[in-house]
């Protein structure tokens, strides 16, 4: 068995209406927070409604709403300046992925002692941090709870590792009713994102019983939510969404995602496409790569998915689980090739490049070189 090396410092709450909750752990550390923010979320009210909230637990909130689409982490330094100039005490990162990533940076950079350009050269974070809520609009994060994260590196747009230590993140507040409301192909791609992501981690070098059981339970939800979108079922998107998502940042949190979840990032950084696009695109390519190290794996996630493979073979049940990914990308319509996004297959070789770099990708089922991330781009493309 792996050695499991797990430790996890946030307050975490979830579920609905958990937000009323976030002014409260914000005024544990002080009257004024910087609330980091994307203008979309400004669409449902979700910006109001947690600046009303932390108002009405005396904390006032500065809000800096200049996160864009597709942000480079040197956002964070405008952030930055913006916290030290107001003494906030708090930051609050409400958004996705990247805005997130561009909060967290903000928590690190605020104290003045760092510098973004180290940071993702790999340097550790030399003085006191501001302590970071994350607040996501997405439960697809698959380095929540862990100790890095990705940022976008803003001189070529190659993705980069940042370390933000073990006390960097004090409380995650998980609440569906704050998450996007999504439609058509991009809802249906989340799921198939966020079950990349539990499978990278299921079949990592670093997996453990406890990721094991955090990860096919979250596997189990995705594969739940492309089903009901299938069949137009009736049933809790946002909630089973946001289970699935804390059950898969936490069970990679215990173990590592690979290189699929290192090409859904790379290439999100370098181009406008959305990270669930790629990963959507990636995932059955990911699986046969897993397969050729991990076929008992690949059985057991056939299973979980409810595929027939009662008394079949390990081999079998490995491709019967591509397949069933397929065959449910194919009746949810979403996106099958690299190349529907305009890409050239030519200047991807960065993004190949970039994606094996991150240190993570050590930990996939099988030693992967910049030959083989490449190779799974021009599959996919």
């Amino acid at each position: 068995m792996a050695d499991i090396s797990f430790r996890l410092n946030p307050k975490i709450v979830i579920g609905q209406d958990t937000v009323n909750r976030l002014g409260l752990f914000c005024a544990e550390f002080g009257g004024r927070a910087l609330v980091v923010s994307e203008q979309v979320l400004y669409e449902n009210k979700v910006i109001d409604r947690v600046v009303s909230v932390l108002q009405d637990a005396g904390v006032e909130a500065i809000l800096f709403d200049e996160v864009p689409a597709q942000a480079t982490a040197d956002i964070a330094e405008n952030a930055a300046e913006l916290a030290r100039g107001a003494r906030c005490s708090v930051v609050v990162g409400l958004g996705g992925l990247k805005t997130l990533a561009i909060a967290r940076t903000v928590s690190i950079l605020a104290s003045g002692n760092d510098y973004l350009f180290e940071l993702l050269d790999g340097a550790a974070p030399n003085g006191p941090k501001l302590p970071f809520i994350a607040v996501p609009t997405t439960g697809r994060d698959p380095f929540l709870f862990s100790e890095r994260y990705i940022a976008v590196d803003p001189r070529d747009r190659s993705v980069k590792l940042i370390k933000g230590g073990t006390d960097l993140c004090a409380a995650a507040v998980m609440d569906p009713g704050l998450s996007e409301s999504l439609s058509g192909k991009f809802a249906a791609t989340t799921a198939f994102d966020g079950f990349c992501s539990a499978f990278e981690a299921y079949c990592s070098s670093k997996s453990n019983f406890l990721s094991d059981a955090l990860l096919e339970r979250a596997m189990e939800l995705y594969v739940k939510i492309m089903d009901s979108f299938a069949d137009n079922r009736p049933f809790d998107a946002l909630g089973i969404s946001t289970q699935a998502g804390f059950l898969t940042s936490l069970g990679v949190s215990a173990s590592a995602p690979g290189i699929g979840t290192a090409l859904s990032f790379a290439l999100n950084g370098r181009f406008p496409v959305a990270k669930s696009w790629c990963s959507t695109v990636l995932l059955p390519y990911v699986m046969e790569f897993a397969a050729k190290a991990r076929v008992e794996r690949l059985a057991r996630v056939a299973s979980l998915m409810g595929e027939a493979v009662d008394g079949v073979g390990a081999s079998a049940s490995a491709a019967i689980a591509v397949d069933g990914i397929r065959r449910r990308m194919g009746l949810l319509k979403v996106p099958a090739r690299l190349k529907d996004f305009g890409l050239a297959l030519d200047k991807l070789v960065p993004v190949a490049e970039c994606a094996k770099d991150l240190e993570f990708t050590a930990f996939s089922p099988r030693a992967v070189s910049s030959e083989d991330a490449y190779d799974l781009l021009k599959q996919a493309y």
